[in-house]
């Protein structure tokens, strides 16, 4: 390919076996373009193969010729300023900026499958996060820590060796209190000796005496 050295290592991104290239008029309104505003879609101004080429330098969009290889256009891919635009009314047509010795141009692109247009989206996007990454690299300043998470060494709230440890369960010693005394004959009065957790009885009567 002209302009590119021998040693230049080149990744292929994507590969459109099929697409179409479409004169397109000017913009009439700023919503943006129409696909059906071009005219006969099925009479294309160019058939050919997409390739989405990452080299050193960035990424291009290339047109080329399916059996030559030979190129018909090329558009520099700039993630800060995108030369692909979708049209308004079909996820299969684009717009593309294209440039040749500093001239600029603007042509309408066309796939036959959604799913060719999905994956060339996609691989637009994987390059721009890419790019964005190696332009943002990450500090120590920009991750913060989550005010959710303690800041500070962690503690260790494991039992040593011989350690043991006991729960209170609010409410159960007075039940358990309140239980014993019922069963003993009730809670206790302030006639009950100090010192003494059970009431005294009475004595038994006296036997009657026996019949011999």
């Amino acid at each position: 390919m002209e302009g590119f050295g021998e040693d230049e290592i080149e990744s292929v991104l994507y590969i459109g076996r099929e697409v179409s290239v479409f004169k397109i008029p000017p913009l009439k309104t700023n919503e943006g373009h129409r696909a059906q505003d071009w005219g006969d879609l099925g009479q294309p101004l160019w058939k050919g193969r997409l390739r989405i080429i990452e080299r050193s330098a960035g990424v291009s969009i290339q047109f080329e010729d399916s059996t030559t290889g030979e190129l018909f256009a090329k558009a520099d891919y700039d993630p800060a300023k995108p030369s692909v635009e979708a049209v308004l009314d079909s996820s299969r047509y684009f717009i593309v900026r294209v440039e040749d010795n500093g001239r600029r141009a603007y042509i309408g692109m066309g796939f036959l499958e959604r799913t060719d247009s999905f994956d060339f989206n996609v691989a637009l996007q994987d390059y721009a996060k890419r790019w964005r990454a190696i332009q943002n690299p990450a500090t120590p300043d920009t991750e913060k820590a989550s005010p959710h998470v303690p800041v500070g060494p962690k503690k260790d709230y494991s039992l040593k060796d011989g350690q043991t440890f006991s729960i209170a369960i609010p409410g159960r010693a007075k039940a358990n209190h309140t239980n014993t005394d019922e069963f003993l004959g009730g809670s206790l009065g302030s006639s009950a000796p100090s010192g003494f957790g059970v009431p005294l009885l009475p004595p038994p009567p006296p036997g009657a005496p026996r019949k011999r």
